[in-house]
């Protein structure tokens, strides 16, 4: 008798939970959607200026908005990697004027040094008191 009771219980139980689960997940889908809706709106919203300057009057569907999206951050991201070659080169080109500066500062001053060293009055001041 009691393993009977038990499996009573046991379906009930679970029939609780899978209709939990049937009215809730109506619910969870609508929360979802409304997620993707409001994320397509703040793009739609972010990017405007992007969107008008393509399709000034038209309306646009979620397709639309995040093809365009995705379009927009490519060449972002395209233009950020010309900036960092165009920065790198620019780097390089300031290392070697640096190499090429230095140098022809330890020439000078050798220059300068091998002159004083080889003439005497150069060492000695002359001042007339």
């Amino acid at each position: 008798m009691a393993p009977t009771i038990t499996a009573a219980m046991t379906n009930s139980q679970e029939q609780l939970t899978l209709n939990h689960k049937q009215l809730r997940k109506p619910l969870v889908e609508k929360l979802r959607r409304e997620r993707i809706n409001s994320s397509i709106e703040q793009l739609k919203s972010l990017l405007g200026p992007e969107f008008l300057k393509q399709q000034p009057e038209s309306k646009l569907e979620k397709a639309d908005i995040l093809e365009m999206t995705v379009c927009f951050l490519t060449k972002l991201q395209q233009q950020n990697q010309q900036q960092r070659r165009q920065l790198n080169c620019l780097k390089s080109t300031m290392a070697c004027l640096d190499d090429n500066l230095n140098k022809a500062e330890i020439s000078l001053s050798s220059t300068v040094q091998s002159t004083t060293d080889e003439d005497p009055d150069c060492k000695a001041l002359w001042r007339p008191w």
